[in-house]
């Protein structure tokens, strides 16, 4: 009997509970975590700096806000910086797509999972990190500087989870509908872009923080306030200020708003979920042959009519390729001719700027031409067979010019006129053409000899590393020493544009145009001729350099 029992009892006693799929997901998030941070001692160092980091911000925001309270701008404040941190985390995804890989929906494709246990383990699981508690901390801080009386602070508590859920749930949403997209070369590109977005966004708020000094206050703002108080979740801050002024309707219209759209994103990130894990991708469509032959005819043919001949052309249309292919080719140009463009602009507009300012578009492109073969990594061997003698180094290094030639010239020339039609100031348009070639042509002349004296590898393993580790000496050398050299032999055109304008002999200064065109030309043909042989000598040394990564 005794034996009868334990056996009918033995399974029931050996079954263990089966754990929610939500707790397995946050136990795999921190061990994920955990065992990732036991990799290097570089990268265990790197989390804690930004949790460090993260507290001293989140708790000199609340600081902040907890003065603020009280104040006649803590509405416009706490609103409009709730929007900015709602609109980080829908761009997030796109630009770091590799930030969070323990999360990628991609990788439980094979798994027996159901949809809506999936999204809620998800959703719990991605609360756990520094970027949701930093932005629970944010939430609580423009909450608590907006509270006032009992009404407020019972939507306070209610507005603070739900701020800071809906941006999680945003970004995943976000991420589950373009993790395609994100995934392929395309989304590598746009990864790679984030540096040109920032780079614009400081200039953007650099304007509109002069503005509004210039207006002596918020009350500009106060539109954009108004509106962004009813768009999710900045709507839920919302709430708790008008439930603070008695405006109860107002506060439980945004809050359900809120709520609602909580509930759109998370049905949202679920189907994009249940497409995921049912459709096929790109990769198990085989394309059309005609349309692959049609696309790879077309664009040879439009670069072999435009460029010439011969190795000049081949090598021309081999540079221009990578610029439009290379993820991190494009991205330093792209970024070059953004800054190049903006910031002369961005001074121009504010009254704050001269036509010299053009000069930095010259500056940002000519930056292009250092490290020419690291830029071909690994394939340079490939063009190492073709180099032999002085003459083909020659070759190669003035086709590579003329490529970049062709895009920063022109560029060069738009930017200095775009500046002078909003400076109005039309006087001084040949002297800023003449300096801006001057220096166009002294930063390709010595990027071209930085290329065979100081090249250095860049790794293609990482959308972040630009130099390979201990090269960064090197890269230091090429770039620094290169600027430096540049703007010394820019002296015999500053030199005589300072004492025409200090004698009072403006009506000379055109001259610095066809100047500054020829000795442009000069420095480039000089550093061509410097280089090539150098080029040619240190071939198996540049070879090895640029190959490192």
């Amino acid at each position: 009997m005794s034996t009868t029992a334990s056996t009918a009892t033995s399974p029931a006693t050996a079954a263990s509970p089966v754990p929610s799929l939500t707790s397995v997901f946050v136990r795999l998030k921190l061990s994920l975590l955990k065992n990732g941070l036991r990799q290097s001692g570089g990268r265990t160092a790197a989390y804690i700096a930004s949790i460090v980091f993260g507290v001293l911000f989140a708790a000199a925001m609340v600081l902040s806000f907890v003065l603020m309270r009280g104040s006649a701008d803590a509405d416009t404040v706490a609103v409009l910086l709730t929007g900015v941190v709602a609109l980080s985390w829908a761009v997030m995804p796109l630009f770091v797509p590799s930030g969070d890989e323990t999360l990628d929906p991609s990788r439980l494709v094979m798994l027996p999972l159901r949809p809506r246990p999936l999204v809620r383990a998800l959703l719990v699981a991605s609360l756990v990190g520094v970027g949701p508690v930093l932005t629970l901390f944010l939430a609580f801080g423009a909450a608590l500087s907006v509270a006032h009386g009992a009404a407020g602070t019972v939507v306070a508590v209610l507005a603070v989870p739900l701020v800071t859920v809906a941006c999680v749930a945003l970004s995943r949403a976000v991420a589950a509908a373009n993790v395609r997209l994100l995934t392929s070369r395309k989304g590598r590109d746009l990864a790679l872009l984030s540096g040109l977005v920032i780079a614009v966004g400081m200039q953007v708020v650099n304007f509109g923080a002069q503005r509004l000094g210039q207006a002596g206050g918020l009350g500009p703002l106060e539109p954009a306030a108004a509106v962004v108080g009813w768009l999710p979740p900045a709507a839920a801050i919302g709430a708790v200020d008008a439930a603070s002024g008695g405006d109860y309707a107002v506060a439980a219209a945004r809050l359900l708003l809120t709520a609602a759209a909580l509930v759109a994103l998370v049905y949202w990130w679920r189907r994009s979920l249940v497409r995921l894990m049912v459709e096929p991708d790109g990769s198990t469509i085989g394309a059309s042959s005609a349309g692959g032959a049609g696309e790879a005819s077309g664009g040879t043919g439009l670069l072999s009519r435009v460029l010439p001949g011969g190795r000049t052309g081949a090598v021309m249309e081999r540079s221009l390729r990578y610029i439009w292919r290379d993820p991190k080719t494009k991205a330093a140009w792209v970024t070059a001719l953004a800054l190049g463009m903006i910031v002369p602009l961005f001074n121009a507009f504010q009254g704050t700027g001269t036509i010299y300012w053009a000069c930095f578009a010259s500056g940002m492109l000519g930056v292009q031409m250092y490290n020419q073969f690291g830029q071909d990594t690994s394939a340079f061997w490939m063009v190492a067979q073709t180099i032999s003698t002085t003459a083909d180094a020659y070759g190669e290094l003035r086709a590579r010019a003329m490529a970049l030639l062709a895009i920063t010239l022109p560029y060069t020339v738009l930017v200095t006129v775009a500046t002078a039609v909003v400076l109005g100031d039309w006087s001084d348009l040949p002297e800023a053409l003449g300096l801006s070639f001057g220096l166009l042509g002294a930063m390709v002349g010595t990027g071209t000899l930085a290329s065979a004296v100081f090249p250095y590898s860049i790794p293609q393993d990482s959308g972040y590393k630009n130099v390979a580790p201990g090269q960064g000496g090197l890269a230091w050398m090429s770039i620094i020493g290169g600027m430096l050299g540049s703007a010394l032999l820019c002296a015999p055109l500053i030199g005589p544009a300072v004492y025409l304008h200090l004698s009072d002999r403006e009506s000379l200064l055109w001259l610095l145009f066809p100047a500054g065109v020829a000795y442009g030309a000069l420095l480039v043909w000089a550093g061509l001729k410097l280089a090539a042989p150098r080029t040619a000598r240190r071939l198996p040394e540049i070879l090895a350099a640029v190959s490192k990564g």
